[in-house]
């Protein structure tokens, strides 16, 4: 019995000597102590937690070499390995989680919308629920900060940029054709349909070095990824109709949508000043097929439209107008895969393909084009810690343009040209902490037409005031080469340049934000020649320049006031360029110095309604009269128009949609067009470029069929 309690004696002594204590203290940054964190052996139950003074100890009976875990909401998770004896009186310092939602966003020059962006400027839904937009993503987009009002046009101009500086992407995938072709003083409309996309991204300077040839601007397309359910959208309009449907399986989904839009019917009982032979009509489809694999998501996606019309417009140099015809026929095609290579690595592969033709008939000239156009693209992602994320790819362009020209004297004439364009690029960003990001990258370019190569750094850096705002600065050098109105005639050059100069606040809070940015834009090498237009016989250089330099302000509450949801949008433009068949620098005739706009949305929960107005206002263009000395001197009067829509939920999946733009009528004047020869007093006379419509209606009806019996075809009524 004595020996046995000796035995015993002696293991209780061994197993008191086998504890051995932990203790130390858990820390911020800022040498504060965290109360609440977790400490605990990796594998084991042995752990403890810090008290209000961040201290901490437990035992544990372990040996040899071990992991300590230290961890806590928002803080990046500390590990130590090492051996047990070493894990006294300790000091842990956690560095503050830089990808939690209040951590700093880099996010000067960029407005992001869709669920994946941590700062949504507008939603997707703002496409189709915007009065002036008409369904139209670029519409809506007009309505932010930094866009100038070309109302006759319809494409982007950005920050003092002409449309062609401005390049659109569909899931990270170049479109070389984006908008239909249209006629003079008659606005484009972009090609897609905004249901098939989930997140715009509109970079109004300052962009990653992944994308180049673009001298103003880049937006983002992306196409949804897997949608929620199976449903069908049918659309009845007072221009035509559309059809949509998607089907969903284990694995993979197809998403489909096709249009029919005649205005023949409309022109009908609403005419306007042109004088229509046949109307505009189009037909259009598209489709998102969509594919799982075990580490990452396969799309392909389609879209395919004609369009045709043909009218008499009014000219003064001809009594009896010009005549303009055209025939159009666009196909795109857009694959892409991204997925995981490990934890650390992903990567993005994709390539696009264009074909457009183009048949015009002006007067008595007849233009037939053809372009095709290839992208291809390979990125790299390697996520070496939440703090430093690398980037890397290349990418190639290539262009294929072909014109023909002919007229009653048979003069035929065939140009084109073969643009192909080689690219690398890397980048990185880099987080200090939640309060300071960095984004640094480089982009090199060579361009086969030019036998040129160009190197164009870029850099942002973001630091976070307090909890609900930031101050962002980026720089940006961006290399474009010429358009299709100049490649074709002349090859000689080489690409064009600008650099961006960025500063940026933001306030984000409570459904409320509120945006204030300052840029200078410097363009070097603008193509320049001596014709009132592009031609054979034109002489060409790149010897033209300019600048750009403003304030834009945007303001979104929808907090405020129960049930409403509005936005205001200023920016203040001062640009002057020497490009083209520019004489001097001037301000261009695209650009208005004062743009404002004011989009609100109310639900009116008794009427099961939205209504909604937008109200444009921009100052007076540049034009030139030849009765005054100068070149552009004088101005048009201000642009204004107040839209309207009204949205009514006739049930839960039915919605009587009508919409009136520039519901005060409200008599814009474009711009004018003086004679080709002075009138007998010396003067040249001159006739007001006007809008074809001083206003536009719209009604549709769509319906929604769905599994859930819910969903519409605007989610938010």
């Amino acid at each position: 019995m004595k020996q046995l309690a000796i035995i015993l004696i002696t293991l209780i002594g061994f197993q008191v000597q086998a504890q051995t204590t932990i203790n130390g203290s858990v820390l911020n940054s800022k040498n504060e102590p965290i109360a609440g964190a977790n400490i605990y052996l990796d594998g084991t139950y042995d752990g403890s937690t810090s008290n209000k003074e961040g201290v901490f100890s437990f035992e544990t009976s372990e040996i040899g070499t071990q992991t300590l875990v230290v961890s806590y909401l928002s803080y990046e998770t500390f590990t130590m390995v090492g051996d047990i004896s070493y894990m006294k009186d300790l000091t842990v310092k956690l560095r503050e989680d830089v990808n939690t939602l209040d951590a700093v966003v880099l996010s000067a020059g960029t407005f992001s919308a869709g669920d994946n962006s941590k700062v949504n400027v507008l939603k997707p839904l703002d496409v189709v629920t915007t009065a002036s937009a008409l369904g139209d993503f670029v519409g809506a987009l007009q309505t932010l900060p930094g866009t100038s009002t070309v109302s006759e046009d319809g494409r982007l101009f950005v920050r003092g940029g002409d449309a062609n500086e401005t390049q659109i992407f569909i899931d990270g995938i170049r479109v070389f054709t984006p908008y239909t072709p249209t006629t003079n003083n008659a606005p484009t409309r972009g090609r897609y349909s905004p249901f098939l996309f989930d997140g715009i991204t509109f970079s109004t300077g300052g962009y990653s070095a992944e994308f180049g040839q673009a001298l103003s601007s880049v937006l983002l397309l992306n196409t949804i990824d897997e949608p929620d359910q199976e449903k069908t959208d049918i659309g009845i309009m007072s221009v035509g109709a559309t059809l949509g449907n998607t089907q969903k399986w284990e694995k993979s989904s197809l998403s489909v949508n096709a249009s029919y839009i005649n205005l023949e019917p409309y022109i009908a009982l609403f005419p306007d000043r042109n004088t229509w032979i046949k109307p505009f009509e189009t037909a259009s489809g598209e489709a998102v097929f969509r594919q799982k694999t075990e580490s990452g998501l396969f799309k392909l996606y389609g879209a395919f439209d004609t369009s045709n019309f043909e009218l008499i417009q009014e000219d003064i140099n001809y009594e009896d107008g010009v005549l303009f015809k055209l025939n159009n026929n666009n196909l795109y095609i857009n694959g892409s895969y991204s997925g995981k290579l490990n934890d650390t690595w992903s990567m993005f592969g994709g390539l696009s393909y264009t074909h457009a033709n183009n048949g015009f008939n002006f007067d008595i000239n007849d233009i037939d084009n053809t372009e095709n156009s290839f992208h291809a693209k390979m990125k790299f992602k390697n996520r070496i810690s939440n703090r430093l994320k690398l980037y890397f790819g290349t990418e190639y362009f290539a262009t294929d343009f072909d014109e023909t020209f002919n007229d009653t004297a048979n003069n035929n004439d065939n140009y084109g040209y073969n643009n192909n364009i080689a690219a690398a690029f890397a980048e990185a960003d880099i987080f200090i902490s939640k309060q300071l990001a960095f984004k640094a990258g480089l982009r090199g370019e060579y361009s086969e037409i030019f036998k040129d190569f160009v190197v164009a750094p870029r850099l942002s850096i973001a630091y976070k005031i307090s909890a609900k705002s930031q101050l962002s600065l980026a720089y940006g050098n961006f290399y474009q080469n010429p358009s299709s109105e100049v490649l074709k005639f002349e090859q000689r050059l080489k690409p064009q340049n600008t650099s961006h100069y960025i500063m940026n606040y933001q306030y984000n809070a409570d459904r409320r934000i509120f945006r204030a940015e300052a840029y200078y834009k410097k363009y070097d090498s603008l193509v320049k020649y001596d014709t009132d237009f592009a031609n054979f016989d034109s002489n060409f250089t790149n010897s033209g320049n300019g600048f750009a330099k403003g304030i834009d302000f945007f303001w979104r509450d929808s907090y405020s006031i129960k049930n409403f949801d509005y936005w205001l949008s200023y920016s203040l433009l001062d640009t002057k360029r020497n490009y083209n068949n520019y004489t001097m620098e001037a301000q261009p005739n695209f650009a208005n110095k004062h743009n404002l706009s004011v989009v609100g949305k109310y639900f009116i929960t008794d009427w099961k309604s939205q209504v909604g107005f937008s109200y444009g206002h921009a100052s007076g263009r540049t034009y030139t009269n030849p009765n005054i000395p100068g070149f552009l001197n004088e101005k048009t009067k201000s642009f204004n128009s107040l839209s309207l829509n009204w949205a009514y939920l006739i049930s839960q999946q039915k919605i009587l949609y009508a919409s009136v733009n520039n519901v005060l009528g409200f008599k814009n004047i474009n711009g004018y067009q003086y004679a080709n020869s002075p009138n007998m007093n010396g003067d040249f006379n001159r006739r007001a470029l006007k809008p074809a419509a001083d206003q536009f209606f719209f009604i549709g009806f769509f319906w929604t069929i769905s599994d859930d019996k819910k969903s519409n075809q605007l989610d938010n009524l």
